[in-house]
Protein backbone atom coordinates (compact mmCIF):
# COMPACT_ATOMS: atom_id res chain seq x y z
CA UNK A 1 0.00 0.00 0.00
CA UNK A 2 1.21 3.47 -1.00
CA UNK A 3 1.93 6.05 1.99
CA UNK A 4 1.61 9.60 0.35
CA UNK A 5 3.36 11.56 3.94
CA UNK A 6 6.57 8.91 3.32
CA UNK A 7 9.50 9.84 1.00
CA UNK A 8 12.37 7.63 0.18
CA UNK A 9 15.66 8.58 -0.08
CA UNK A 10 18.29 6.84 -2.06
CA UNK A 11 21.63 8.83 -0.72
CA UNK A 12 25.11 8.78 -2.09
CA UNK A 13 28.30 11.29 -0.77
CA UNK A 14 27.92 14.88 0.90
CA UNK A 15 26.01 17.36 2.10
CA UNK A 16 22.87 17.31 -0.20
CA UNK A 17 21.29 13.78 0.71
CA UNK A 18 21.20 15.97 4.48
CA UNK A 19 19.56 19.16 3.20
CA UNK A 20 16.65 16.81 0.94
CA UNK A 21 16.41 15.05 4.27
CA UNK A 22 15.42 18.06 6.34
CA UNK A 23 13.46 19.47 3.43
CA UNK A 24 10.88 16.71 3.75
CA UNK A 25 11.02 16.41 7.72
CA UNK A 26 10.12 20.33 7.52
CA UNK A 27 7.20 19.40 4.78
CA UNK A 28 6.07 16.74 7.43
CA UNK A 29 7.14 14.03 5.30
CA UNK A 30 8.85 10.62 6.95
CA UNK A 31 12.06 9.80 5.29
CA UNK A 32 13.19 6.34 4.65
CA UNK A 33 16.83 6.24 3.13
CA UNK A 34 19.02 3.47 1.88
CA UNK A 35 22.28 4.86 2.01
CA UNK A 36 24.83 3.27 -0.75
CA UNK A 37 27.66 1.41 0.33
CA UNK A 38 30.17 3.56 1.93
CA UNK A 39 29.10 6.71 0.07
CA UNK A 40 26.41 7.70 2.38
CA UNK A 41 27.55 9.94 5.18
CA UNK A 42 27.42 7.94 8.59
CA UNK A 43 25.28 10.72 10.29
CA UNK A 44 22.83 10.74 8.10
CA UNK A 45 20.90 7.48 10.10
CA UNK A 46 20.02 10.86 12.86
CA UNK A 47 18.42 12.96 10.14
CA UNK A 48 16.23 10.15 8.78
CA UNK A 49 13.32 7.69 10.40
CA UNK A 50 14.98 4.72 9.24
CA UNK A 51 18.56 3.77 7.62
CA UNK A 52 19.60 1.17 5.47
CA UNK A 53 23.45 0.52 4.28
CA UNK A 54 23.01 -0.78 0.87
CA UNK A 55 25.08 -2.38 -1.67
CA UNK A 56 26.21 0.32 -4.45
CA UNK A 57 25.33 -2.27 -7.59
CA UNK A 58 22.30 -4.35 -5.86
CA UNK A 59 19.19 -1.75 -6.81
CA UNK A 60 16.79 -5.01 -5.84
CA UNK A 61 18.23 -4.35 -2.42
CA UNK A 62 17.43 -0.60 -2.94
CA UNK A 63 13.52 -1.26 -3.81
CA UNK A 64 12.93 -3.78 -1.10
CA UNK A 65 13.85 -1.51 1.89
CA UNK A 66 12.19 1.16 0.49
CA UNK A 67 9.21 -0.72 -0.35
CA UNK A 68 8.86 -2.57 3.31
CA UNK A 69 7.92 0.95 4.43
CA UNK A 70 5.13 1.74 1.48
CA UNK A 71 7.44 3.80 -0.21
CA UNK A 72 7.09 4.94 -4.18
CA UNK A 73 7.90 8.60 -3.70
CA UNK A 74 11.51 8.87 -4.02
CA UNK A 75 14.82 11.54 -4.00
CA UNK A 76 18.18 10.13 -5.28
CA UNK A 77 21.05 12.51 -4.52
CA UNK A 78 24.67 12.99 -3.58
CA UNK A 79 27.89 11.50 -4.62
CA UNK A 80 28.82 8.35 -6.21
CA UNK A 81 32.54 8.10 -8.00
CA UNK A 82 31.78 7.01 -11.74
CA UNK A 83 35.41 6.48 -11.75
CA UNK A 84 34.39 3.28 -9.64
CA UNK A 85 32.34 1.32 -12.69
CA UNK A 86 36.12 1.40 -14.05
CA UNK A 87 38.24 -0.56 -11.27
CA UNK A 88 39.31 -3.78 -12.57
CA UNK A 89 37.29 -7.37 -11.22
CA UNK A 90 34.62 -4.74 -10.98
CA UNK A 91 31.94 -7.59 -11.29
CA UNK A 92 33.46 -9.76 -8.28
CA UNK A 93 33.91 -6.45 -6.21
CA UNK A 94 30.60 -5.39 -6.43
CA UNK A 95 28.37 -8.79 -7.06
CA UNK A 96 25.60 -6.87 -8.54
CA UNK A 97 22.09 -8.50 -8.21
CA UNK A 98 19.70 -9.52 -11.28
CA UNK A 99 18.61 -6.00 -11.61
CA UNK A 100 21.98 -4.24 -12.16
CA UNK A 101 22.80 -7.04 -14.99
CA UNK A 102 19.24 -5.89 -16.43
CA UNK A 103 20.39 -2.37 -16.42
CA UNK A 104 23.51 -3.04 -17.71
CA UNK A 105 23.25 -5.59 -19.88
CA UNK A 106 19.36 -5.02 -21.15
CA UNK A 107 18.47 -1.40 -20.53
CA UNK A 108 22.01 -0.05 -21.58
CA UNK A 109 22.18 -2.31 -24.24
CA UNK A 110 23.34 -0.81 -27.55
CA UNK A 111 23.81 2.75 -25.51
CA UNK A 112 26.75 4.72 -24.37
CA UNK A 113 28.13 4.95 -20.89
CA UNK A 114 27.59 8.03 -19.98
CA UNK A 115 25.83 9.67 -16.85
CA UNK A 116 22.49 10.62 -18.63
CA UNK A 117 22.03 7.53 -19.99
CA UNK A 118 22.93 5.44 -16.91
CA UNK A 119 21.34 7.25 -14.83
CA UNK A 120 18.21 6.67 -16.60
CA UNK A 121 18.80 3.16 -16.80
CA UNK A 122 18.86 3.17 -13.22
CA UNK A 123 15.35 5.39 -12.71
CA UNK A 124 13.81 2.77 -15.57
CA UNK A 125 14.70 -0.20 -13.31
CA UNK A 126 13.59 1.55 -9.94
CA UNK A 127 9.93 2.59 -11.64
CA UNK A 128 9.76 -1.11 -12.68
CA UNK A 129 9.89 -2.08 -8.80
CA UNK A 130 7.56 0.91 -7.98
CA UNK A 131 9.95 3.36 -6.98
CA UNK A 132 9.30 6.63 -8.98
CA UNK A 133 11.92 9.16 -8.71
CA UNK A 134 11.19 12.65 -8.41
CA UNK A 135 12.91 16.27 -8.69
CA UNK A 136 15.71 16.07 -6.34
CA UNK A 137 15.44 19.74 -5.33
CA UNK A 138 11.76 19.83 -4.36
CA UNK A 139 12.69 19.68 -1.39
CA UNK A 140 16.08 21.82 -0.98
CA UNK A 141 14.71 25.09 -2.73
CA UNK A 142 15.76 27.93 -0.69
CA UNK A 143 19.74 26.27 -1.44
CA UNK A 144 19.43 26.85 -5.17
CA UNK A 145 21.05 29.56 -6.66
CA UNK A 146 19.83 33.33 -7.81
CA UNK A 147 20.69 35.59 -10.63
CA UNK A 148 23.34 38.42 -10.47
CA UNK A 149 25.95 38.36 -8.01
CA UNK A 150 25.42 36.49 -4.82
CA UNK A 151 28.52 38.37 -3.29
CA UNK A 152 30.32 41.17 -1.99
CA UNK A 153 32.82 40.65 -4.25
CA UNK A 154 32.17 41.98 -7.74
CA UNK A 155 33.15 40.17 -10.70
CA UNK A 156 36.50 41.92 -12.47
CA UNK A 157 36.78 43.02 -15.86
CA UNK A 158 39.07 39.53 -16.62
CA UNK A 159 36.32 37.88 -15.02
CA UNK A 160 33.53 39.24 -16.87
CA UNK A 161 35.26 38.55 -20.55
CA UNK A 162 36.20 34.82 -19.17
CA UNK A 163 32.42 34.64 -18.19
CA UNK A 164 31.01 35.89 -21.72
CA UNK A 165 33.42 33.48 -23.42
CA UNK A 166 33.14 30.20 -21.37
CA UNK A 167 29.73 30.03 -20.87
CA UNK A 168 28.22 28.32 -23.91
CA UNK A 169 31.46 26.10 -24.21
CA UNK A 170 30.50 25.27 -20.90
CA UNK A 171 26.91 24.38 -21.84
CA UNK A 172 28.37 22.14 -24.76
CA UNK A 173 30.04 20.10 -22.65
CA UNK A 174 26.79 19.53 -20.81
CA UNK A 175 24.90 18.76 -24.09
CA UNK A 176 27.77 16.05 -24.87
CA UNK A 177 27.08 14.91 -20.89
CA UNK A 178 30.69 15.53 -20.77
CA UNK A 179 30.76 17.31 -17.36
CA UNK A 180 29.27 20.37 -16.08
CA UNK A 181 32.24 23.08 -15.36
CA UNK A 182 35.13 24.52 -16.88
CA UNK A 183 37.86 27.14 -15.78
CA UNK A 184 38.69 29.77 -17.91
CA UNK A 185 41.48 32.54 -17.86
CA UNK A 186 41.77 35.74 -20.49
CA UNK A 187 39.92 33.65 -22.74
CA UNK A 188 41.90 29.95 -22.45
CA UNK A 189 40.17 26.94 -21.64
CA UNK A 190 42.51 26.01 -18.56
CA UNK A 191 40.37 22.59 -17.19
CA UNK A 192 37.45 20.95 -17.83
CA UNK A 193 35.28 18.83 -15.83
CA UNK A 194 35.07 14.81 -17.06
CA UNK A 195 35.01 11.78 -15.11
CA UNK A 196 37.40 12.82 -12.16
CA UNK A 197 34.33 15.64 -10.74
CA UNK A 198 34.54 19.14 -10.51
CA UNK A 199 37.17 19.14 -7.56
CA UNK A 200 39.92 17.18 -8.96
CA UNK A 201 39.16 19.51 -12.05
CA UNK A 202 40.03 22.80 -9.82
CA UNK A 203 43.31 21.44 -8.01
CA UNK A 204 44.30 20.53 -11.80
CA UNK A 205 43.70 23.96 -12.78
CA UNK A 206 45.71 25.02 -10.13
CA UNK A 207 48.68 23.51 -11.45
CA UNK A 208 47.89 24.75 -14.95
CA UNK A 209 47.65 28.38 -14.29
CA UNK A 210 50.11 29.68 -11.29
CA UNK A 211 48.99 33.24 -12.28
CA UNK A 212 45.75 32.37 -10.68
CA UNK A 213 42.87 34.93 -10.90
CA UNK A 214 40.68 32.04 -13.05
CA UNK A 215 37.16 32.24 -13.43
CA UNK A 216 35.17 28.16 -12.81
CA UNK A 217 31.51 27.83 -14.49
CA UNK A 218 29.54 25.46 -13.77
CA UNK A 219 26.35 25.14 -15.51
CA UNK A 220 23.77 22.80 -15.60
CA UNK A 221 22.90 20.48 -18.74
CA UNK A 222 20.47 22.14 -22.07
CA UNK A 223 18.22 19.03 -21.20
CA UNK A 224 19.12 18.91 -17.27
CA UNK A 225 17.00 16.34 -15.90
CA UNK A 226 15.92 17.34 -12.23
CA UNK A 227 15.65 14.02 -10.96
CA UNK A 228 19.37 13.96 -10.49
CA UNK A 229 22.95 14.76 -11.16
CA UNK A 230 22.03 18.60 -10.52
CA UNK A 231 25.15 20.86 -10.48
CA UNK A 232 26.32 21.49 -6.66
CA UNK A 233 29.00 23.91 -5.35
CA UNK A 234 29.67 24.41 -1.38
CA UNK A 235 32.29 25.71 1.03
CA UNK A 236 34.71 23.07 -0.23
CA UNK A 237 34.40 24.68 -3.28
CA UNK A 238 35.04 27.90 -2.47
CA UNK A 239 38.31 26.55 -0.25
CA UNK A 240 39.46 24.54 -3.10
CA UNK A 241 38.78 27.76 -5.50
CA UNK A 242 41.14 30.25 -2.82
CA UNK A 243 43.97 27.54 -2.78
CA UNK A 244 44.06 26.83 -6.04
CA UNK A 245 44.34 30.63 -7.55
CA UNK A 246 40.59 30.65 -8.60
CA UNK A 247 38.55 34.06 -7.93
CA UNK A 248 35.31 33.43 -9.39
CA UNK A 249 32.55 30.61 -9.20
CA UNK A 250 30.09 31.27 -11.93
CA UNK A 251 26.72 28.72 -11.67
CA UNK A 252 23.31 28.53 -13.31
CA UNK A 253 20.72 30.22 -11.41
CA UNK A 254 17.69 28.36 -10.64
CA UNK A 255 19.35 25.22 -11.21
CA UNK A 256 22.50 25.12 -9.35
CA UNK A 257 22.23 23.80 -5.39
CA UNK A 258 24.24 25.80 -3.07
CA UNK A 259 25.04 23.26 -0.10
CA UNK A 260 24.26 25.42 2.85
CA UNK A 261 24.16 28.53 0.90
CA UNK A 262 23.92 31.19 3.33
CA UNK A 263 26.99 29.57 4.67
CA UNK A 264 28.72 29.43 1.30
CA UNK A 265 28.31 32.78 0.90
CA UNK A 266 29.43 34.35 3.61
CA UNK A 267 32.66 32.15 3.64
CA UNK A 268 32.86 33.64 0.05
CA UNK A 269 32.91 37.21 1.34
CA UNK A 270 35.59 36.50 4.24
CA UNK A 271 38.01 35.08 1.65
CA UNK A 272 37.62 37.49 -2.07
CA UNK A 273 35.97 35.00 -4.13
CA UNK A 274 33.03 36.26 -6.26
CA UNK A 275 29.63 34.07 -6.34
CA UNK A 276 27.77 34.73 -9.87
CA UNK A 277 24.37 33.24 -10.92
CA UNK A 278 23.79 33.38 -14.97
Amino acid sequence: MNNPNVLGLIAGGGRLPFLVAQGAKKAGLRVICVGLADNAEHGLADEVDAFYRVALARPGSWIRRLRKHSVTRTIMVGQVAKSRLFTPWRIARYLPDWRAFRIYYWRLRGKDNLTDSILCAIADELASGGIVLENSIMYCKEHLATAGVMTKQQPSSLAKGDIEFGWQIAKKLGELDIGQAIVVREKEVIAVEAIEGTAEMIERAGRFCKAGEWTLIKTSKPSQDMRFDVPCVGPDTIRSLVKNGGKCLVVEAGKTIIIDKSETIELADQLGITILGC
